[in-house]
């Protein structure tokens, strides 16, 4: 389900314009559309130059705007930032109910009080303050990762006395960088050594390193014959996971929101799992293939454990020609592998699920790795990833590609982001 935040918007003022110097651009910052005539004679100086706002889970930013008024000025003085008039709608399809720009301001180094920069008018008004040789306005801005997109913000301090008459203006920039996006944003890898360790790497949203150093979740999971992912994780400790023990018991891991211990006690699903030969998630729901070679569906239930799963249903038969089979996560596709190392990508037939629609052809060589795992998005881009490793322990990124009719399949190139994978014997 997609809603809306429709807050300022900074990224189009520049269209017009050009990025300030310390931004890459020309000397000058574009004007903001309500431009304000220079008169008087106060000196108004962003301190620094253009404020560089890291859009993520980064620390809220200042910049200090210095007003030197002329000599002898005495009564009270009062300031407004001028901001850009239009605004910028965000989509909210997955962030909680908060405005991506929380900006708070000061005067004089006194304390901060919120000056949301989507006010009537789009401007900030400072209280009135009284004449010195030197005034100071601080502007604090925190932002999440939607804001990046915003790019640059040409605003204007402008100075009046108290009788309302402009004495100085000076533009104010901002520059809006993409940062580290917010937990619930990043999504996890996990692991299981040979000793039965199961370890989790945080995405990190960068595209030069997408994998944060792992962490310990804990021991004791060698225990299972195989691991799936059920639904989304996060690195704030979102989604859950199934395992089946060696004697065909299935247990359920539910996420617990806890990004150091990420899953909470396990729940029996009930045995007989033995009699599949793969399992694999279809977003929140699983699908497993029997020795037979037919696929099921097992559509998850809403109120979740003790009995997460409703009762299975039959997909259709043939899959004993992969010996791979991967879910997509969100999207309830699958790609699968064949035994000459063709991958071929399956989209849901929704008018009648659970059946897929007739697959497609993703491409040859995949039987160059020994695992293949769907990870969501680990490098900062919109559509999810997977991750391939091959027979030498090296583990390699493929950026997800969104083919017609959501068919998200990996992308035609790929980049080395680890090695020594091969101390693991699931990746999921």
């Amino acid at each position: 389900m997609t809603g809306k935040h429709v807050v300022l918007a900074i990224a189009t003022v520049l269209a017009v314009g050009v990025a300030p110097a310390a931004l890459g651009g020309a000397a000058a910052v574009a004007a903001p559309l309500r431009a304000v005539a220079p008169t008087g004679t106060a000196t108004v100086v962003q301190e620094g130059g253009p404020l560089v706002v890291p859009s993520g889970e980064e620390a809220a930013v200042t910049t200090r705007i210095r007003v030197t008024l002329p000599a002898g000025h005495t009564g009270p003085v009062m300031a407004r930032l001028l901001l850009p008039n239009p605004t910028w709608e965000f989509p909210d399809f997955d962030t909680p109910a908060y405005e991506p720009v929380t900006p708070t301001c000061s005067v004089n180094g006194g304390a901060f009080w919120p000056c949301p920069w989507d006010s009537p008018g789009n401007e900030v008004v400072f209280p009135a303050t009284e004449s010195a040789t030197t005034v100071t306005y601080d502007v604090r801005v925190d932002a999440d990762s939607r804001t990046a997109v915003m790019g640059n913000l040409a605003a204007t301090l402008e100075v009046t006395d108290g009788a309302g008459a402009v004495i100085g203006t000076g533009p104010v920039a901002f520059h809006f960088a993409k940062g580290t996006p917010e937990n619930y944003r990043r999504t996890t890898v996990l692991a299981r050594d040979k000793a039965g360790v199961l370890w989790q790497y945080e995405s990190s949203g960068r595209p030069d390193k997408p994998l944060k150093t792992r962490e310990r979740i804990g021991g004791g999971w060698n225990a299972y014959t195989l691991i799936a992912p059920l639904g989304d994780r996060t690195a704030s400790g979102e989604g859950d996971l199934v395992a089946r023990d060696k004697a065909g018991v299935l247990w359920f891991y539910e996420g617990s929101g806890n990004p150091d211990a990420p899953f909470k006690a396990r729940v029996r699903v009930g045995g007989g799992w033995n009699t599949y030969t793969a399992i694999a998630n279809r977003g929140s729901s699983l699908i497993a293939r029997d020795k037979a070679g037919v696929l099921w569906d097992y559509s998850q239930k809403r109120l979740g454990p003790p009995a997460p799963f409703e009762q299975r249903r039959r997909i259709g038969g043939g899959w004993n020609t992969y010996n791979a089979i991967v879910g997509k996560g969100y999207l309830y596709g699958a790609v699968a592998r064949d035994t000459s190392g063709v991958l071929w990508s399956y989209v849901p037939a929704w008018q009648k699920y659970p059946d897929f629609a007739p697959r497609t052809r993703v491409g040859g060589g995949w039987n160059a790795y020994d695992h293949i795992v769907y990870v969501q998005n680990v490098a900062g881009s919109r559509d999810g990833d997977y991750l391939a490793r091959d027979k030498d322990g090296y583990l390699w990124l493929y950026e997800g590609v969104n083919r017609a009719g959501d068919d998200l399949v990996p992308g035609p190139t790929r980049r080395k982001i680890g090695w020594d994978w091969d101390i693991y014997d699931t990746i999921l």
